[in-house]
């Protein structure tokens, strides 16, 4: 199980937010840059990167942070954030960024995801950010009609390399992962599935990993490594070992 560290951008900064709220930014680090370089030190294999302010605007806003952890860092870089269209993806894509995830478009155009999957076989995901069981849109502003569960199997034979399964009300807000709806989520697909939203400790890393079996492939934690609630080194010696047995 991959342990995905997140660097959320606004502003060219790396922020943190409670369920979402662009008003309740905790500013953790200047420089992007530096705080990709502090995650491959610590040992991580993956960075989790989303433009705030490009899910909200519909395009990418924060580029030239995005373009720096990329020339910082020779880790894989997932990066979601205001990319609708092909030509965004081909752009990121080409640029050094491993996987791009789909999420407003996902809802809006199922048919440009099938189509980025066929260009670009194993490097796209979809990110699915629930409120109360239906799918957010536009960096959380609106929720839409749309089932979490219908969403993730309209791509189940597309390609899709992962679901990013986010609960808002969770995120951000260090109460724990919705660990029941996630491994509800992957059991019920063949695409594999990375937890969001709410990782606060240890334990909490405990609980996702002894449900690795219904296809849960990652977690993405944020808040707690940037406030030391969570060691690198043992969160990743928690989900790269065994499954815990049980207290």
């Amino acid at each position: 199980m991959i342990l995905y560290p997140a660097i959320d951008l606004k502003d060219g900064h790396c922020v943190r937010l409670v369920r979402g709220e662009m008003s309740e930014a905790t500013v953790f680090n200047l420089d992007p840059a530096e705080q990709a370089k502090a995650f491959a030190e610590q040992g991580f294999s993956w960075i989790h990167v989303v433009d705030l302010n490009g899910a909200i605007a519909g395009h990418p806003v924060n580029a030239e942070a995005i373009g720096g952890i990329l020339k910082a860092t020779s880790l894989p870089v997932q990066l979601g954030g205001g990319i609708r269209d092909l030509e965004r993806i081909e752009f990121w894509l080409e640029r050094g960024v491993a996987r791009v995830v789909l999420g407003t478009v996902a809802v809006r155009d199922p048919d440009l995801v099938r189509e980025a999957c066929r260009r670009w076989p194993g490097r796209i995901a979809v990110g699915i950010d629930a409120r109360e069981g239906f799918v957010a849109i536009e960096g959380w502003v609106k929720t839409s009609t749309v089932k979490v569960l219908d969403l993730a199997l309209r791509f189940e034979d597309s390609g899709v390399a992962a679901i990013i399964y986010t609960d808002i009300n969770r995120d951000g807000a260090m109460g724990g992962l919705n660990v029941e709806a996630t491994a509800d989520l992957a059991f019920a697909l063949t695409t594999p599935v990375i937890a969001s939203g709410g990782a606060s400790s240890l334990d909490d890393l405990r609980v996702i990993k002894r449900e690795e079996r219904s296809g849960i492939a990652g977690v993405i934690c944020g808040r707690a490594l940037y406030d030391g609630r969570i060691d690198p080194k043992q969160a990743l010696a928690i989900l790269s070992g065994p499954v815990p047995v049980e207290a």
